[in-house]
């Protein structure tokens, strides 16, 4: 198992597809892991060199507790491409994923070739962010668990589905959910990202009450000069409920 040691964490990640082909990133969402990608990787790696990872405190990357930073997470990603022998790639994140993307498109424009921002956002409420962490290290993850999964999927998701998804939650680290969480309520991408020039899809989905086009994907695509939308029917979680829109829409994004 291919594992990066960087300060503060041990990070899993898994290479797929085709080693001559173009490379592209895929990170997951706080509170999963790279198992998120299952349904789409079919999809994807006949035409990409894939490289996935565990946010660190996710799955089986480790981390040491205390808070974390977006700019720690685009370092972590930087250093297992690295280690992967990518020099070069596309992104597509999801969630907390996306962020993570814009903010290494932001600390290494030249190594992010496109990006692909998946039922994410620059900018999110600080207070039920704060409210969140407080109650996951307080009370563990059974606490936001129900908070979380009526994010995540939609009444259109298939049982096995949501089963697994709380599974993974309720078994997840609390403080590398905290962690990470942390990040997501420091965040300061709003403005920031007017600088990128980098070509960006925003996904955003009908049925995502998390990140929704209003108040989200409408911010990025007004702040981002060189992005394109695509609305899909899912919630929160788009590998899972919409992996065949959210394939072909990133196949003919990365693929132009």
């Amino acid at each position: 198992m291919p594992f990066c040691d960087v300060e503060g964490a041990r990070l899993y990640w898994k290479r797929d597809g085709r080693d001559n082909a173009p490379a592209l990133v895929l990170l997951n969402s706080i509170g999963t892991d790279m198992d998120l990608w299952d349904v789409v990787l079919p999809l994807l790696r006949d035409r990409f060199a894939i490289l996935r990872m565990d946010t660190r405190g996710h799955g089986a990357s480790t981390a040491e507790p205390g808070d974390c930073t977006l700019e720690r997470l685009a370092a972590d990603v930087a250093a297992v491409a690295d280690a992967a022998g990518l020099e070069t790639f596309s992104l597509a994140g999801v969630s907390l994923g996306g962020m993570i993307g814009m903010e290494l498109a932001l600390m290494a424009p030249q190594r992010v070739e496109k990006l692909a921002l998946v039922c994410t956002s620059a900018t999110m409420d600080r207070a039920s962010w704060s409210d969140r962490i407080g109650t996951v290290r307080a009370s563990g993850m059974a606490a936001i668990a129900d908070l979380a999964m009526g994010r995540f999927l939609s009444d259109q998701a298939e049982p096995a589905v949501v089963e697994t998804v709380r599974r993974q939650l309720l078994t997840m680290d609390a403080e590398g959910y905290a962690a990470s969480g942390a990040a997501i309520r420091d965040m300061d991408l709003a403005v920031r990202i007017e600088s990128l020039t980098v070509p960006t899809l925003v996904v955003t989905g009908t049925r995502d009450s998390s990140t929704p086009f209003d108040g989200h994907g409408e911010h990025l695509l007004a702040h981002m000069p060189s992005s394109v939308h695509v609305s899909l029917e899912t919630a929160h979680l788009a590998p899972l409920e919409a992996p065949e829109p959210l394939a072909a829409a990133l196949v003919s994004f990365l693929g132009s």
